[in-house]
């Protein structure tokens, strides 16, 4: 660890820059710019529903198509912030790169970092008064970017409670939940414990990432957990289009 961390000093740089440009990529808000185009300028997606900027919302307040279209950018956002992060800390050269995972090491923290600010931009969008969506999207596009194992547990976990609930928001809170527990096993287990050269900090710091994405979209759902405990919460239904 301590070798790790004389490594990266020099490249201290890498960190604000990955940051930065995640967060900006993440501000771009498709779900307020579909609908704008949509309705053509006469809707603001915010002010719609639920009120929340995202896909779900979408769906439910404008229609299939635009949710369709507000689902793939909300993706891309991410998984295009996420390979910069990887591409950016791939620059780094370590002085000790005896274990061949060791570089890989690296480069998924700068996925993980750009992940993390990329889902931060799409909740808090500098382009739209810091009022974007919940960030359940950009998550799982930052899960198949970064580790497809951990996305085909949480994606299951998502499927199952959606069959038996019909709620995306529960849905959406389970598989949150889970993310860092997941990470935490496919890491451990598969990474560090088989001894395909993963290190015993990476899988601390990948869990932890993982944990506080889990629990800031939790936390974004706010609103819709106290509806769940009021049993208020509706099921899925879309807007005709």
């Amino acid at each position: 660890m301590d070798i790790l961390l004389h490594d990266l000093a020099p490249y201290w740089w890498l960190f604000p820059v990955t940051a930065a440009i995640a967060y900006l990529l993440g501000s771009i808000n498709p779900a307020v710019i579909v609908t704008r185009l949509w309705t053509k300028g006469k809707s603001d997606i915010r002010s719609m529903g639920s009120g929340n900027a995202g896909f779900t919302n979408v769906l439910r307040s404008v229609g299939k198509v635009p949710a369709i279209i507000t689902i793939v950018c909300d993706a891309l956002k991410c998984v295009v912030a996420v390979l910069i992060g990887g591409w950016l800390f791939s620059m780094i050269t370590l002085s000790d790169n005896s274990a061949s995972a060791y570089p890989l090491e690296v480069v998924n923290i700068g996925k993980y970092l750009a992940g993390v600010f990329c889902i931060i931009g799409h909740s808090y969008p500098l382009y739209f008064r810091f009022k974007g969506g919940k960030g359940v999207v950009t998550a799982a596009a930052l899960m198949a970017t970064e580790d497809w194992r951990v996305f085909l547990m949480v994606l299951g976990t998502f499927l199952i409670v959606f069959i038996f609930s019909k709620i995306i928001s529960l849905s959406s809170i389970i598989s949150a939940l889970l993310y860092g527990p997941y990470t935490f096993l496919a890491t451990f287990l598969f990474d560090y414990k088989l001894g395909t050269g993963f290190e015993l900090w990476y899988v601390i710091i990948s869990t932890l990432s993982a944990l506080t994405i889990g629990i800031f979209v939790t936390v974004k759902h706010k609103a819709n957990i106290q509806r769940l405990l009021r049993g208020e919460e509706k099921k899925i239904t879309a807007k005709k289009s």
